[in-house]
Order: C-alpha cells, then structure tokens, then sequence
C-alpha cells in the first residue's frame, strides 16, 4: 500500500495518505484479484469505462460527463457473495452525459466485465435534467456580458461588466413561460473591487438572470428596486480586514506515542470493536459500508449494525420572496454534485494529531480520472469519560477514557463550506455530525431592521433567511436483515388507580408497519426517538437487539406545503422516512433533480405501502438547521453544528465498553484515578493541580 509520511514543525504527529483506490495500478496483474463488488472506481476502471462509451458512439466533441461513479449491485448479491454463497456481482458503471450543443442527455450503464454498453436511456428532461456543470457555469460572463441589456441593467446598478463577476446558480422549477424544455441557469451580480476583494460582500440586488446555457441565450432579466451596492468591503483574508491576531494561544499538540489504534487495509478499517469499509462518490461524497461491532461477551462475534450510509442529499432553501430571489434552493448534491468540490484536507489545520488520509479518484466533466488528495481524515480523538464510578461502600473508584474515531471529509459549494463527520465510539455509539460554515449568501439591505426576511448583518449588507437540510440514507442491517422500526414516546400516566401520587410515567411504542405509516415527525415534548430492531433475534434478556435513533429538536421545511420547494424536496417535510430496501431508490429527491418538477423520490416510492415489519429497510433522515443569521456570522461563520446519534438498544447483553483497559499514565494508573481504592473513599485527591509540565 503506498503511503507518504509528512509532519509540520508545528504539529510533530505523523500523517499517512492511502489512495482510496490502491487495489488499482496502472498495469494488472492476470493473477491480481479482482476488485471487491463495492470497491471504489480506480482510475483505469474510469478510464475504461469513458473509452467504451466512446467506443459506443454515445461520445461527440460536445459531450461531457455530468457524473460517473459506480452503479452498486443489489445487496441481496452483494451478501451471498461475501457468504460464499453467490458469484461475484458484476462491476458495472454508470454515467451521465450531456450534449452541450444540442442540450440531449443519457443515462449510461456500462459493464466493465464485459467491455460494453449495457444500457443508453434517454432522460426526459421533463422530469429533470443532469446536474450542472462546472464548464457551464464558466460560459455565464460570456453570455451575459454580451447581451446589451445585461450591461444596460448593470449600469442602472451603478456598475459595469469589468467591475462584477457573475454567480451562476440552479434554477430550481417554477413553470416560467419560455423555460420549458430548456436547460436554465439564473444569474447574480456582486462587484468586485480588486482581484483580492471578496465579492459578496458588495451584491447587486434586485438584478437577475435567466440564462439557457444550451443556446446561450439571455431569456430575460428581472430588474426591481433594491437597496444599493454596498460599498464597504470585509476581506477578513487580508491584514486589515481583521483585528490583530490573538496572543496567548499555545501551541496545541496532540500525539500518539506508539501510533493510532486503527488498522487500515486499502478501504477497510478496523477501530476498537469496529470494522467498516470506506467509500467515496462524486455525488455523495464519503460512505460507510459494512458498520459492524465485535461483541466482547460473544467471543468478539463480529455483528453487522448498518450496511452502508452517506448523505443522499441536501437542500438550502431560501425564504426571501423578493421578484428577484424567490427561486433560491440549492440541492448541492443532486444539483451541483457536491463530492467533486471535496478539498484536499491539510495536516494541522483541518486536521490535528495522528492522521489517516485518503484520497479520492472521481472522473472529470470529458470522463478522464483525477485524484483529490487527502479527501477523507481519519484519527482519533480523546471525548471525555466513557464511564466512571467512586462506590461509596467498597472504597473503590474506577474511571475509563473515552475516545471516538473521527472520518471526515469537507466540500465547498460556492460560498459555503460543509463538513461531514463520522463519529464512533467504544460504547457502540453511531454520530453523523454536519459542521457548516464559510460565507453567508448576501443580499443589499436598506437598514430597515422590521424587513421581516433577512438579518442586517453589516452596514448595507442583508443575511436572507434559510434553511440546510440534509438526509442521511441509513442502509440498516441489525444484527441482520429482518429489521422494523418502532416509535417511542414518553408518556405521562394521568393521577388515578395504581398512580395515586402521580409520579408514574411510561412510554408508548408504535411499530411502522408499512410505507404508509413510514412518514415519521419528530417530538421534543415526548422525547421521541425511533428503535431499529431485529425482529427474529433475541439478546441473553429476550429482548430484540436494536439501535436508537435520537435526532435533535428542529423545524423540516419552512415552505408552504404547496409550494414548489415543498414538492421538490419533499424528504424535507419529515424528520424520518422509512422504505423497504429496492436498489434503485438512491436519493431521496429523486435521480435528476435539477429542475425536476417534484415527481420523483421518497414520496413516490412509498405510494407502494410496502412491507417494513421484519423486512430489509432503509431509514432516511432529515437533519438540518435554520438560519437567522448574525453579526457574528459575518464576514466568515464560525462553525455550526447539526447532528443525529443512533445508540445501541439491547443490541448488546450489558456495557460493550467494560473491557476498556485504564489509562496508564502518571496520574491515572492501579493505584491512582483509576483504582483509587480506599484513598477515594478517604477524600485524597489523585488530581496534581499544580503539574504543569
């Protein structure tokens, strides 16, 4: 496996890069084996799979790859081959084209086993289109800038072509005459002072184009009265754009003498008690397969928890009605394919101490292989106390750190910057956490503080209002396939016979039958949570082995129900969906989203009322926040945070984390923290306050 060594004066911990494809080389071996059926593309699979297109004659000068990634077997195939059980399923990929001179676009499916073109379905643009593309959104100044009424609208701004540059954006669906059957772009301007200025600081509101980036044409502009350009710039990047660098701060190391604790072989890891297998993809970004948990009092038996998870979409809608802003909502992974902006991640800065990197092979917009470096972090950080008790009886006192393994990856789409982190922790705890910073998207304001849609968060600058909410398709597999999914209420028990006193509490549990009762709200005032459970397994208590899904308290979509927004991104109404697994239901908001009316995904696969009682199901939730921004979030956000825990529920007979060594240290040893003995009971503290070495 090749591997780099690299270290910073600053930060002594070493750091390791492993290519997430390096089952590949540029030559094969007759003898290499093969690929694992869900591996990730290597870059002479891309390679092979463009030249067979090509060779197909699906490929013209114009034609681009709006993705490409691998086309994942059925699970039921992928099982029996790892049980021995089935042959091995075949390694196909598919891929996304699009004319860009006559706006055609196919949905491609290629054999790499047999060399050829399995399949080449057109795709009715009237149900959606392929995601944008990069080089689309880089033809925009010139369609634009070349129109007269662009340049005209721009001086009524106060502004010229030379002083702003163009912000490309999906078009969402609106049902605008002229738009049918084209593929649309709509257009911002923000002025830009000089090449080191930040642009958003300095929008030119209430200025709009709509863009038909096939013909390139300029099919209207939307022109209203709206506050002016503001003038002041906040290049926070630049010296005087900030206040003088905070003193005192000392250097914070982290360092694992004897190395990480995790084992890497290509994409498999192993961690403490888990093994999982990692994954990258173009549109969703970084994967979990295979989550399983080695149960201590089972001899290490090795159990699966969750076949495979990742962020099938997310949406930022706007809550702005204004002429010109109406139609802003962004599905950075249907719209925009937001794995292929992932940054290469840096020793000490995006991440700190002892560091596990890979790299990702995506395919770019003419279907050639590239490599982002450093993609996925992964280490270990410290979190605090597993578990801790001082018995006041026996004298004896017992303390165990707990430590999670982090995998990450971060991906900027415009303005903002998302991160993506996987949490797990030695209790068998499961955390997907969302960090979500970068910069705000602007809009002019008068000062008005009562305009009741958007922050003023600078002098002439406005924060709209909205929303990022994410869903996160949760594959499960409890202890096996035979999953349901219960929902459990706190209930309080009315004063009465057997409750005298009125101290009594219980819950309530409701198990989801079908997909019709799989539409799922949260409730904070009953403390719901959601029980994914083993319907034909028992733990040593007779109970069934589950997951716990805790989700936190905040709002799905704002939009009226009616709305286009509503309709199209329809997974956002609920905080939990529930289907019975089908290997074509990928992305909640259906394949094509880019400017899909809202025919497609979750709510159209659960018209089928399938079976979700002791069935394979997949669990989709919605996570996200609502934004009223602030001062503070300007010019650049401090990280905020959204986030959802699954925590083990009779999956095992007693704490899985008992068999976590002390931590051996001068303090905490036998005899000190972590058997203090009589000397805890006796008061003594094991706490040097004053070393401070």
């Amino acid at each position: 496996m090749p591997t780099r060594t690299s270290s910073t004066p600053s930060a002594p911990s070493r750091s390791k890069t492993v290519t997430i494809t390096d089952h590949s080389h540029a030559h094969h071996d007759d003898a290499a084996p093969a690929p694992a059926p869900l591996a990730s593309l290597t870059a002479a699979e891309i390679r092979a799979a463009s030249e067979i297109i090509a060779g197909a004659g699906l490929v013209t000068p114009t034609t681009r790859y709006a993705y490409l990634g691998l086309l994942e077997p059925d699970k039921a195939d992928v099982l029996a081959f790892a049980a021995g059980t089935g042959p091995a399923p075949a390694r196909e990929v598919r891929a996304l084209l699009l004319d860009r001179s006559s706006g055609a676009s196919l949905d491609v499916t290629v054999s790499l086993a047999q060399a050829s073109v399995v399949s080449s379905v057109p795709i009715d643009g009237s149900r959606g289109q392929v995601p944008i593309l990069d080089e689309e959104f880089e033809d925009i100044a010139g369609i634009v800038n070349a129109d007269p009424r662009w340049v005209e609208a721009l001086a009524r701004k106060g502004v010229t072509p030379e002083q702003v540059i163009q912000v490309p954006l999906s078009p969402g669906f609106y049902e605008i005459p002229g738009e049918e059957g084209r593929r649309v772009i709509r257009v911002f301007a923000f002025r830009m002072d000089h090449e080191l200025d930040h642009p958003w600081a300095h929008p030119v509101d209430g200025l709009c184009a709509y863009v038909d980036v096939i013909s390139h044409e300029l099919l209207q502009i939307i022109e209203t009265d709206a506050a002016p350009v503001p003038e002041q710039s906040h290049n926070y990047h630049l010296p005087e754009g900030r206040p003088a660098d905070l003193e005192g701060l000392k250097p914070l190391e982290i360092t694992q003498p004897e190395g990480p604790s995790f084992a890497v072989t290509g994409e498999h890891v192993e961690w403490a008690n888990w093994s999982l297998d990692l994954g990258f993809d173009a549109r969703e970004g970084l994967i979990l397969r295979n989550l399983a948990f080695a149960d201590p009092d089972k001899g290490g038996e090795v159990r699966p928890v969750m076949y495979r998870g990742s962020i099938a979409e997310m949406v930022v809608p706007y809550g702005d009605p204004s002429p010109s802003r109406y139609w802003q909502n962004y599905f950075d992974t249907g719209e925009y394919v937001f794995g292929r902006y992932t940054n290469s991640l840096t020793l000490g800065c995006d991440c700190l101490g002892e560091i596990q990197y890979f790299d990702a092979t995506l395919a770019d917009e003419l279907g050639n292989p590239r490599v982002i470096e450093n993609a996925i972090c992964m280490h270990e950080e410290d979190f605090g106390v597993l578990w801790k008790h001082t018995d006041l009886f026996t004298g004896e006192s017992e303390v165990r750190r707990s430590r999670r393994l982090v995998i990450s990856f971060f991906t900027t789409v415009g303005n903002y910057d998302y991160g993506f982190y996987w949490y797990l922790y030695l209790d068998g705890t499961i955390e997907l956490e969302a960090k979500l910073t970068g910069i705000l998207f602007p809009s002019a304001h008068s000062g008005d503080l009562d305009y009741p849609y958007a922050s003023l968060v600078a002098p002439g600058v406005g924060a709209p209002y909205h929303q990022h909410l994410f869903s996160a398709r949760l594959d499960m597999m409890v202890d096996g396939l035979a999953n349901a999914v219960d929902e459990i209420d706190a209930v309080r028990v009315p004063i009465g016979p057997g409750n005298e006193h009125g101290n009594a509490f219980t819950k309530s549990v409701r198990r989801i039958g079908s997909e019709a009762e799989g539409a799922l709200d949260a409730s904070g005032g009953t403390s719901r949570n959601w029980m994914i459970s083993n319907t034909e397994k028992t733990n040593g208590l007779g109970q069934h082995p589950g997951y716990v899904l805790h989700v936190e308290q905040s709002p799905t979509l704002l939009a009226d129900p009616a709305s286009s927004i509503a309709k199209r991104a329809a997974y956002t109404t609920k905080t939990l969906w529930v289907t019975q697994y089908s290997s074509d239901e990928r992305y909640p908001a259906g394949e094509f989203v880019n400017q899909n009316p809202g025919v497609d995904g979750i709510t159209a696969w659960q018209a089928a009322d399938r079976n979700l009682d002791g069935d394979d199901i997949v669990l989709w939730t919605t996570f996200g926040l609502t934004h009223f921004p602030r001062p503070e979030d300007w010019p650049v956000m401090p990280t905020d945070y959204v986030k959802f825990t699954m925590k083990p529920y009779g999956f095992f007979d007693r704490n899985p984390a008992l068999n976590v060594k002390p931590t051996v240290s001068d303090h905490c040893a036998p005899g000190h923290a972590g058997h203090a003995g009589s000397a805890a009971h006796a008061g003594h503290s094991e706490h040097a306050g004053h070393d401070h070495h």
